[in-house]
């Protein structure tokens, strides 16, 4: 088919509103150019769809069904172009992260609720996962970001970026308050339960990793699912847990656990984001990643 597309467009607001003339005045043209075009256009088509009269312009069968097709065309156009001048305004969007828990609490919350104070239009979507669970997903497409911790074992196409550090802590409930007074070193942490998020974790590896620099086996007593859990178990003395220190702070004031001094240091760790640099964002989703990176930049 050869028919130019512009006369369709032309075609849909002359049939819209049965006039020459008022499709003239829409579309900044003249009424001698309207005709022309729906000449031509009958003329590729083959067919009769406009009968012109004094009181303005009726549709033949042809023109009715060809209408029918054309209106919903322009209507879905003329939406999609809405759609994208509300994407460019950041008046719609949508925006899906996989996080894990550390990095939601360490600081993504914080960045979402400013995020979502400017742009309250944007339907967020969050995903609680493990660091690796947040990894497939960002590599599967079925979140745009991961704002995850460290180590993320993350290789191309993805990337990494550090965005704030923090640091992890011993800690024992009320029946392991001695333990307190004085520093213990990672051999004599294998005396005591340990309790730690499950072997398919990036922190299990990390704690793995670090018993194994020493030479120690890392034994763990009691794994779970997610870092909140650790606080409760430790709190009734099912055994010793390492968390981040805004996880513990508001028990350690209470007196509820102990923080337990180690001679030797722990690494701070980072909450990152992950991006797969071979997919394109859309404009919410690089506003809500200048965000992030902004927060990097402060530290």
């Amino acid at each position: 088919m050869g028919a130019n597309y512009e006369y369709y467009r032309i075609f849909y607001y002359v049939a819209k509103y049965q006039s020459l003339t008022k499709a003239a005045n829409i579309l900044c043209s003249n009424q001698p150019n309207i005709t022309r075009c729906m000449n031509k256009l009958e003329q590729e088509l083959g067919c009769r769809l406009l009968l012109r009269s004094s009181q303005g312009v009726t549709l033949t069968p042809e023109g009715k069904r060809l209408y029918e097709h054309v209106a919903v065309a322009c209507e879905h156009i003329r939406a999609a172009e809405k759609e994208l001048s509300g994407s460019r305004s950041l008046e719609t969007g949508s925006i899906s992260i996989g996080a894990s828990e550390t990095a939601l609490h360490v600081m993504l919350l914080q960045k979402l609720k400013a995020f979502h104070a400017l742009y309250p239009n944007i339907r967020l979507r969050i995903s609680n996962h493990s660091t690796p669970q947040a990894l497939a997903a960002l590599k599967s497409g079925s979140v745009d970001l991961a704002v995850v911790t460290t180590p993320t074992g993350a290789s191309k196409p993805l990337s990494e970026l550090p965005l704030t550090p923090f640091q992890e802590i011993l800690v024992g409930g009320p029946g392991f308050a001695k333990l307190a007074e004085r520093k213990l070193t990672l051999k004599s942490l294998l005396e005591y339960p340990l309790i730690c998020l499950g072997r398919e974790t990036m922190t299990y590896r990390f704690y793995e990793q670090l018993f194994l620099k020493k030479g120690l086996p890392f034994q763990v007593d009691t794994e779970v699912a997610t870092t909140d859990q650790v606080l409760p178990l430790v709190k009734n003395d099912l055994g010793l847990g390492f968390l981040p220190e805004p996880f513990a702070e508001e028990a350690l004031v209470r007196g509820e656990v102990y923080r337990i001094p180690l001679a030797d240091q722990i690494p701070k760790r980072q909450v990152c984001m992950v991006k797969d640099s071979s997919r394109t964002l859309s404009i919410a989703v690089r506003e809500f990643e200048k965000m992030l990176c902004q927060q990097s930049n402060t530290k």
